[in-house]
């Protein structure tokens, strides 16, 4: 429990369940061990999960739901989304990374924020995201708990990246469908909150059209060409200027809803460190102040941020919301640290490959 005389409440922005606290050591983060879990194989799994999200299904989007961990479990009949696992053991890599961001083929700037679809059983969840810059132009980073559920041991089924969402489910920049999952080992193995990130491969994005009277989907080519990416700065200790960005929804402590998810929301504030000892977050970073609710989950932090271009560096992702003073809303946000182990997990899944289309 997070001590009560402290006056501080911490809840996952948009978890499906309850975790169990863990014992763990983030300085085991150097090992580097790197957890992959592919999404779709063919382009058969990318048109099947294609035409799970048509247009009247995305119309619903914004209905969906940016579910706390307090509410209640995830379905564990749920069937799991992932054709296969692999921890990576390869030798890590020591040397801290730097990633520059990317502006767009086309425009004089980004639009990486957007939102990731997902369902587990029968229900249907959403949270925020960025692009991120990399060598296969097809990475996007999230929170963990948006795209693998560690109780069940079972990855988030058809899974989509939509950047710069319209109203209505509309996708002006292309639906990117998830490839592969690139996790450090502690968040499928144990559910620990110091590693609440993910980097998701995506396949070519598409956009669906009308051909004869049928809806069919057309290629748009791949995601960093499309809507540019955003860099990557891990290691860079605390005391930050961070803004924050995602898409908020969900109520605050007191019932009330300043926020309706369709909106890119940011926050800028400093960090520092935090702790969730019921959540096994032993390294957070916590950023302040900023009332983001249920829904920001996986937005991106960015250092040295250029609002002309829309570009930073990724130095975190929201992660839990807090409520410091135990007062009506939320007034603090935290993400995992991004060390050198999260370089080694955005390197696996900026080289993988994806399905030709």
């Amino acid at each position: 429990m997070i001590p009560r005389a402290r006056h501080l409440a911490a809840a996952a922005l948009s978890a499906l369940l309850t975790l169990p606290a863990f014992g763990g050591d983030a300085a085991a983060s150097a090992a580097g061990i790197v957890y992959s879990v592919t999404l779709t194989k063919t382009s058969a799994d990318v048109q099947r999960v294609a035409d799970y999200w048509k247009p009247e299904r995305l119309k619903e989007a914004d209905s969906y739901s940016p579910a706390t961990p307090g509410s209640q479990a995830a379905p564990t009949s749920a069937a799991g989304g992932s054709v296969g696992g692999r921890i990576s053991t390869a030798a890590p890599s020591r040397k801290s990374l730097a990633v520059a961001p990317a502006l767009p083929r086309k425009g004089t700037a980004a639009k990486t924020m957007g939102k990731v679809f997902f369902r587990f059983g029968a229900k249907e969840y959403w949270c925020s995201a960025s692009a991120v810059a990399a060598g296969n132009r097809s990475v996007v980073a999230t929170a963990a708990h948006c795209a693998y559920d560690p109780r069940q041991g079972k990855a988030a089924q058809d899974w989509i990246f939509v950047p710069n969402p319209g109203p209505d489910g509309t996708a002006p920049d292309g639906i990117y469908v998830g490839s592969a999952i690139s996790m450090h080992e502690h968040w499928p193995g144990k559910g620990d909150y110091d590693y609440d990130y993910a980097f998701v491969t995506v396949n070519r994005g598409f956009t669906w059209v009308n051909k004869d009277g049928k809806l069919a989907t057309q290629d748009v080519g791949r995601l960093q060409d499309n809507v540019g990416g955003q860099g990557l700065a891990v290691s860079k200790g605390l005391g930050l200027t961070i803004h924050a960005f995602g898409y908020p929804a969900g109520p605050q402590p007191d019932g009330t809803r300043p926020f309706n998810g369709r909106t890119l929301r940011t926050c800028a504030g400093t960090t520092r460190k935090t702790v969730a000892p019921s959540l096994d977050l032993q390294f957070g970073v916590q950023l302040q102040p900023c009332n983001f609710s249920a829904g920001a989950s996986g937005g991106a932090w960015l250092i040295d941020y250029r609002p002309v271009q829309q570009l930073g560096g990724l130095n975190g992702i929201n992660s839990l919301t807090w409520n410091r003073d135990a007062k009506d809303g939320y007034d603090a946000v935290s993400s995992p640290p991004f060390t050198v182990a999260t370089g080694q997990v955005y390197q696996r899944a900026a080289t993988l490959k994806t399905p030709q289309m």
